[in-house]
């Protein structure tokens, strides 16, 4: 009986050993691990951590991209009952040292040189840390092999890992993973192993593929929706190949031709854009087939609602068109997992249209994550534009302000030393607060319509919810990223940054200079342009929520550049105070 996370692994042990368990790319080759290996190798992690002294709820840091090594200490850690501490590599040096300090973190692991020497350099303020490992091989720095090689000495240990695994309790808490969100200091939603365990033996039978299917994961292990998924293609039995970093990803997918992968929209929104950019380039007859294609996709209905017509037409398009944008992702993808943010409904038909079935969820680190997901394996259990039917064991009502209210198995045990902030989110029925504002559609399929914190009044008193005017404006292709300001102003404006490659090509067509990001959006035909598409996405909202003025921002906005989260939301406050001027000169102030 699976009861806690580690129980996975050895469910795979007994019921499906793969040759393929895991695998990370090393010097440009896939570097396997069996099952057997994979056991073996969390059994000497556990053994070498006891033989450095380490107890249970002791504290130990994973600070690295995806790769095997990250399993393998995440599952030696737990089954002897210390608490993995997973951290973003892009945070800043002042919030790592904040982290650190605040778990009170015993060992760190880190990828590579730029992280050691990161973790190095604050090491003397963190009066816990007694020593970091690499997973890279690094001069002067201390290997994670040693480890290794130290619970192989001491198998002995063993025997003391067996007995702690035994008394590890399905309310132990197994990971602290903390949390920014879009302001204020990280606060650490401490998860139990029952917890996650609850999650994936919720959605056990929701993803449309099983065992000996095969995985790519790229989406940081750290942030708890990559690593609830993991555990659950471990209990499936599924490989998972890991992509460290989303440089190479093209060329991953189209090597390994993976059945299943979790994403983000933005990650979507700009596969679309670069299928809509070669869709453009092409010519003639090929040409028009795209776009009558694509335009088809667009009013893609489920179940055949558009009738046999439809149906029939569909049918040639996705032989004669669609069937190269499904060779782009592998030729092989049963689903594509959705999450983190809101989907355009757009982008969602238009990838179902083409037989690449995108299943969006909703969750959040507090709820481990999952909360509602669409999804295929139940009758009628998709619907464009929400997040899916609730999941098993898990219960959702809303408070009279619309904000969506959850109870079950999957919340958190609470925020790490902060009694105060726990109270604030779980109410004393035991109901937590998410912070979104959303609703049910035909009683059953949960719909996100905003962040509770992010609705705004102007100064006219009127409610006005960005994020669904946001989404909206994403659809143009000269729009990458928008954020909308007017909190106490007389109206709605935006801050937009361009999709300079669309727009520069524009520019190129139309015979206009473009030297620099920052020349271009100084130019009036760049403004007059943007101008139109803002014009004509307006008419999808009423006169109060419509955008009146709005300045172009020349650079984009990164988890780097301290105005996204890692999970690429928008830190509202940063960039508000970062473009102070251009907001007083919208208002005129």
């Amino acid at each position: 009986m699976v009861t806690r996370i580690f129980d996975f692994l050895d469910h795979q042990l007994q019921h499906y050993p793969l040759s393929d368990a895991l695998a990370g790319k090393e010097d440009g080759l896939w570097k396997k691990y069996s099952t057997q290996e994979v056991v073996a190798h969390t059994y000497n992690i556990s053994a070498g951590l006891l033989a450095l002294g380490l107890k249970k709820d002791d504290k130990i840091a994973i600070i690295s991209g995806n790769r095997p090594e990250w399993n393998i200490c995440d599952m030696g850690m737990m089954q002897i009952g210390i608490v993995n501490v997973p951290i973003y590599p892009t945070l800043s040096e002042s919030e790592f040292k904040f982290i650190l300090n605040d778990a009170e973190i015993k060992y760190v692991f880190v990828s590579d040189a730029n992280l050691f020497q990161k973790i190095s350099s604050v090491k003397n303020e963190v009066p816990s840390l007694k020593e970091i490992y690499t997973f890279n091989h690094i001069a002067d720095a201390k290997h994670w092999s040693e480890i290794v090689k130290l619970g192989e000495q001491h198998k002995n240990n063993n025997n003391e890992v067996d007995e702690i695994k035994k008394s590890i309790l399905s309310t132990d808490v197994a990971t602290l993973i903390y949390t920014s969100g879009t302001t204020g200091v990280p606060k650490g939603v401490m998860l139990t192993h029952g917890n996650i365990v609850s999650n994936v033996l919720a959605c056990w039978d929701l993803p449309p593929v099983k065992q000996s299917a095969r995985a790519l994961s790229f989406l940081p292990l750290c942030h708890v929706y990559e690593r609830m998924l993991t555990s659950l293609y471990i209990y499936l039995g599924i490989s998972v190949y890991y992509a460290a970093t989303t440089d190479n990803l093209v060329e991953y997918i189209k090597e390994l031709k993976p059945e299943i992968f979790s994403t983000v929209p933005r990650l979507l929104e700009k596969v679309y854009d670069k299928i809509l950019e070669k869709g453009k380039e092409q010519k003639g007859i090929k040409k028009a087939m795209f776009f009558w294609a694509l335009n088809l996709g667009l009013k893609f209905e489920l179940h055949g609602k558009n009738g046999w017509w439809y149906e029939r037409q569909l049918a040639i398009a996705n032989k004669l068109v669609f069937v190269k944008w499904r060779e782009a992702l592998g030729g092989n993808v049963k689903a594509i997992v959705s999450g983190g943010a809101a989907l355009q409904p757009r982008l969602a038909r238009v990838f179902w249209s083409a037989k690449i079935v995108v299943l969006e969820g909703y969750g959040l680190t507090e709820t481990s994550p999952v909360i509602a997901v669409n999804n295929t394996n139940k009758k009628d259990a998709v619907r464009f534009g929400t997040v899916g039917p609730v999941i098993p064991d898990v219960q959702v009502k809303f408070a009279e302000d619309g904000e969506i209210l959850v109870k079950g198995p999957n919340v958190m045990k609470g925020y790490y030393k902060r009694d105060d902030l726990t109270r604030e989110v779980i109410d004393t029925d035991g109901w937590f607060h998410t912070g979104d504002i959303g609703t049910f559609e035909e009683n059953r399929f949960l719909k996100i319509t905003d962040r509770k914190k992010e609705i705004f009044k102007t100064s006219g008193g009127k409610y006005i919810a960005p994020q669904a005017i946001e989404n909206k404006f994403k659809e143009s292709l000269f729009i990458e990223q928008i954020m909308v300001i007017g909190e106490n102003r007389k109206f709605p404006s935006a801050l937009i940054v361009p999709a300079f490659a669309h727009l520069k090509k524009w520019c190129e067509i139309k015979g206009i200079p473009f030297s620099s990001n920052a020349d271009g959006i100084k130019n009036p035909e760049v403004i007059s342009r943007i101008k139109k598409e803002v014009d004509e996405l307006n008419q999808n909202f009423g006169q109060t929520e419509q955008i009146k003025k709005f300045e172009l921002i020349d650079k984009e906005w990164t988890p780097d550049s301290g105005d996204l989260t890692p999970t690429l939301k928008l830190k509202r406050k940063i960039i508000a105070e970062k473009n102070k001027a251009l907001i007083e000169k919208i208002y005129g102030e």
